[in-house]
Protein backbone atom coordinates (compact mmCIF):
# COMPACT_ATOMS: atom_id res chain seq x y z
CA UNK A 1 0.00 0.00 0.00
CA UNK A 2 1.00 3.54 -0.57
CA UNK A 3 2.63 5.82 2.13
CA UNK A 4 0.15 7.00 4.47
CA UNK A 5 -0.95 10.66 5.03
CA UNK A 6 0.30 10.36 8.41
CA UNK A 7 3.47 8.94 7.66
CA UNK A 8 3.64 11.84 4.93
CA UNK A 9 3.20 14.71 7.60
CA UNK A 10 5.60 12.65 9.99
CA UNK A 11 8.60 12.38 7.02
CA UNK A 12 7.91 16.45 6.78
CA UNK A 13 8.65 16.87 10.65
CA UNK A 14 12.05 15.07 10.46
CA UNK A 15 15.12 16.56 9.85
CA UNK A 16 16.58 15.09 6.60
CA UNK A 17 19.92 15.03 8.89
CA UNK A 18 19.87 14.40 12.27
CA UNK A 19 16.65 12.50 12.18
CA UNK A 20 14.98 14.17 15.13
CA UNK A 21 11.47 15.69 14.81
CA UNK A 22 10.87 19.44 14.05
CA UNK A 23 7.37 20.81 15.89
CA UNK A 24 6.88 17.70 17.21
CA UNK A 25 3.65 18.67 18.95
CA UNK A 26 1.84 20.27 16.22
CA UNK A 27 3.34 17.46 14.21
CA UNK A 28 1.61 15.22 15.98
CA UNK A 29 -2.14 16.28 15.98
CA UNK A 30 -1.50 16.41 12.39
CA UNK A 31 -0.37 12.77 12.22
CA UNK A 32 -3.32 11.24 14.42
CA UNK A 33 -5.58 13.54 11.81
CA UNK A 34 -3.62 11.75 9.05
CA UNK A 35 -4.73 8.64 10.68
CA UNK A 36 -8.18 9.28 10.75
CA UNK A 37 -8.60 11.06 7.41
CA UNK A 38 -7.12 8.42 5.76
CA UNK A 39 -9.47 6.20 7.27
CA UNK A 40 -12.37 8.10 6.36
CA UNK A 41 -11.44 7.98 2.67
CA UNK A 42 -11.00 4.43 3.55
CA UNK A 43 -14.74 4.14 4.52
CA UNK A 44 -13.56 2.72 7.94
CA UNK A 45 -14.49 5.93 10.26
CA UNK A 46 -16.24 8.43 9.64
CA UNK A 47 -16.15 12.23 11.08
CA UNK A 48 -19.80 13.60 11.86
CA UNK A 49 -19.50 17.19 13.38
CA UNK A 50 -17.91 16.98 16.53
CA UNK A 51 -18.16 12.79 16.89
CA UNK A 52 -15.82 9.89 15.41
CA UNK A 53 -17.73 6.78 15.00
CA UNK A 54 -16.66 3.63 13.38
CA UNK A 55 -18.13 2.52 10.01
CA UNK A 56 -16.41 -0.84 8.92
CA UNK A 57 -13.88 -2.93 10.67
CA UNK A 58 -12.63 -4.68 7.92
CA UNK A 59 -9.01 -4.57 7.62
CA UNK A 60 -7.44 -2.62 4.48
CA UNK A 61 -4.14 -4.51 4.80
CA UNK A 62 -2.50 -1.12 5.95
CA UNK A 63 -0.57 -2.19 9.30
CA UNK A 64 -0.61 0.95 10.63
CA UNK A 65 -4.45 2.01 9.58
CA UNK A 66 -5.84 -1.62 10.43
CA UNK A 67 -3.86 -1.18 14.18
CA UNK A 68 -5.77 2.39 14.40
CA UNK A 69 -9.27 0.75 13.65
CA UNK A 70 -8.87 -1.71 16.24
CA UNK A 71 -7.81 0.60 18.83
CA UNK A 72 -11.28 2.85 17.81
CA UNK A 73 -13.04 0.06 17.95
CA UNK A 74 -11.95 -0.55 21.43
CA UNK A 75 -12.02 3.18 22.47
CA UNK A 76 -15.75 3.14 21.18
CA UNK A 77 -17.18 0.01 22.74
CA UNK A 78 -21.03 -0.08 23.04
CA UNK A 79 -21.22 3.45 23.13
CA UNK A 80 -21.06 3.89 19.01
CA UNK A 81 -19.75 7.37 18.91
CA UNK A 82 -17.32 9.46 21.05
CA UNK A 83 -15.92 13.12 20.58
CA UNK A 84 -12.87 13.77 18.04
CA UNK A 85 -11.14 15.55 20.38
CA UNK A 86 -11.35 12.95 22.92
CA UNK A 87 -9.55 10.40 20.51
CA UNK A 88 -7.07 12.66 18.78
CA UNK A 89 -5.78 13.62 22.57
CA UNK A 90 -5.42 9.88 23.43
CA UNK A 91 -3.97 9.09 20.45
CA UNK A 92 -1.78 11.84 19.58
CA UNK A 93 2.10 11.14 21.09
CA UNK A 94 1.19 6.96 20.38
CA UNK A 95 0.22 7.90 16.78
CA UNK A 96 3.64 9.57 16.60
CA UNK A 97 5.37 6.04 17.49
CA UNK A 98 3.34 3.81 15.78
CA UNK A 99 3.66 6.12 12.18
CA UNK A 100 7.33 6.35 13.62
CA UNK A 101 7.57 2.53 13.55
CA UNK A 102 5.97 1.93 9.92
CA UNK A 103 8.32 4.17 8.63
CA UNK A 104 11.00 1.66 9.78
CA UNK A 105 9.33 -1.07 9.10
CA UNK A 106 9.19 0.51 5.47
CA UNK A 107 12.73 0.81 5.42
CA UNK A 108 12.46 4.26 4.82
CA UNK A 109 14.04 5.58 8.10
CA UNK A 110 16.15 4.14 10.31
CA UNK A 111 15.97 3.90 13.66
CA UNK A 112 19.09 5.70 15.90
CA UNK A 113 19.43 5.34 19.77
CA UNK A 114 22.34 7.28 21.91
CA UNK A 115 22.42 7.99 25.51
CA UNK A 116 22.09 11.81 25.85
CA UNK A 117 24.71 12.63 29.47
CA UNK A 118 25.11 9.23 30.03
CA UNK A 119 21.24 9.26 31.35
CA UNK A 120 19.01 10.17 28.86
CA UNK A 121 18.04 8.03 26.01
CA UNK A 122 17.54 9.42 22.65
CA UNK A 123 16.00 8.06 19.44
CA UNK A 124 16.64 9.45 15.71
CA UNK A 125 15.30 8.62 12.57
CA UNK A 126 17.34 9.74 9.81
CA UNK A 127 15.93 8.97 6.38
CA UNK A 128 17.06 5.74 4.72
CA UNK A 129 15.60 6.49 1.46
CA UNK A 130 15.14 9.88 0.47
CA UNK A 131 13.51 9.51 -2.94
CA UNK A 132 9.53 9.12 -0.77
CA UNK A 133 9.95 12.77 0.57
CA UNK A 134 11.41 14.17 -2.32
CA UNK A 135 8.05 13.31 -4.66
CA UNK A 136 6.34 14.07 -1.55
CA UNK A 137 7.75 17.79 -1.79
CA UNK A 138 7.40 17.92 -5.34
CA UNK A 139 3.94 17.44 -5.35
CA UNK A 140 3.17 19.58 -2.55
CA UNK A 141 5.15 22.29 -4.57
CA UNK A 142 3.19 21.43 -7.90
CA UNK A 143 0.01 22.29 -6.05
CA UNK A 144 0.16 24.73 -3.78
CA UNK A 145 3.14 26.66 -5.47
CA UNK A 146 2.57 26.06 -9.14
CA UNK A 147 -1.32 25.87 -8.81
CA UNK A 148 -2.05 22.15 -10.05
CA UNK A 149 -5.26 20.64 -9.22
CA UNK A 150 -4.73 18.05 -6.29
CA UNK A 151 -6.23 14.64 -5.62
CA UNK A 152 -7.92 13.93 -3.34
CA UNK A 153 -5.61 12.41 -1.23
CA UNK A 154 -2.70 15.49 -1.84
CA UNK A 155 -5.69 17.71 -0.95
CA UNK A 156 -6.24 16.41 2.46
CA UNK A 157 -2.74 16.61 3.21
CA UNK A 158 -2.36 20.02 2.19
CA UNK A 159 -5.70 20.89 4.57
CA UNK A 160 -4.39 19.13 7.75
CA UNK A 161 -1.18 20.94 7.22
CA UNK A 162 -3.00 24.10 6.95
CA UNK A 163 -5.04 23.16 10.33
CA UNK A 164 -2.13 22.57 12.52
CA UNK A 165 -0.17 25.81 10.90
CA UNK A 166 2.89 23.62 9.66
CA UNK A 167 3.37 25.64 6.66
CA UNK A 168 7.01 25.99 7.11
CA UNK A 169 7.31 22.24 7.57
CA UNK A 170 6.20 21.77 4.04
CA UNK A 171 7.89 25.64 2.79
CA UNK A 172 11.01 25.96 4.90
CA UNK A 173 11.46 29.02 2.32
CA UNK A 174 8.97 30.60 0.01
CA UNK A 175 6.36 33.38 0.70
CA UNK A 176 4.23 32.58 3.43
CA UNK A 177 1.12 34.69 3.21
CA UNK A 178 1.01 33.14 -0.12
CA UNK A 179 1.28 29.88 0.70
CA UNK A 180 -1.06 29.85 3.79
CA UNK A 181 -3.91 31.50 1.27
CA UNK A 182 -3.52 28.61 -1.26
CA UNK A 183 -3.29 26.16 1.29
CA UNK A 184 -6.81 27.36 2.45
CA UNK A 185 -7.93 27.48 -0.81
CA UNK A 186 -6.98 24.20 -1.60
CA UNK A 187 -8.66 22.50 1.71
CA UNK A 188 -11.77 24.08 1.23
CA UNK A 189 -12.07 23.36 -3.11
CA UNK A 190 -14.19 20.69 -4.37
CA UNK A 191 -11.55 18.16 -4.25
CA UNK A 192 -13.72 15.16 -3.02
CA UNK A 193 -17.33 13.96 -2.22
CA UNK A 194 -19.07 16.41 0.22
CA UNK A 195 -18.91 13.43 2.90
CA UNK A 196 -14.84 13.66 2.50
CA UNK A 197 -14.38 16.94 2.42
CA UNK A 198 -17.23 17.77 5.57
CA UNK A 199 -15.10 15.06 7.83
CA UNK A 200 -12.02 17.38 6.93
CA UNK A 201 -13.69 20.42 7.79
CA UNK A 202 -15.01 18.30 11.22
CA UNK A 203 -11.48 17.31 12.08
CA UNK A 204 -9.76 20.62 10.86
CA UNK A 205 -11.97 22.54 13.70
CA UNK A 206 -11.32 19.41 16.34
CA UNK A 207 -7.67 20.34 15.91
CA UNK A 208 -7.51 23.74 16.02
CA UNK A 209 -9.85 23.29 19.46
CA UNK A 210 -6.78 20.74 20.80
CA UNK A 211 -3.75 22.76 19.39
CA UNK A 212 -5.49 26.12 21.33
CA UNK A 213 -6.19 23.69 24.23
CA UNK A 214 -2.08 23.03 24.23
CA UNK A 215 -0.73 26.35 23.68
CA UNK A 216 -2.56 27.62 26.40
CA UNK A 217 -1.61 25.03 28.68
CA UNK A 218 2.25 25.50 27.56
CA UNK A 219 1.59 28.88 28.30
CA UNK A 220 0.07 28.40 31.73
Amino acid sequence: MAVTLAEEIMLLSLDDESGSAKQRQAAGWAVAGGILLELVLAGRVAVRGKHLELVDATPTGDPLLDGRTALIARWLGARGRRRVTDWLTKDQAKAVSATLERLCARGVVVEERRMALGMFPIRRYPEAVGVVERELRDRLRGVVLAGAEPDTRTAGLIGLIHATKLHRLAFPEGPARQIASRMEEVATGQWAAESVRSALRDMQAAMAAVTLITVVTAAG
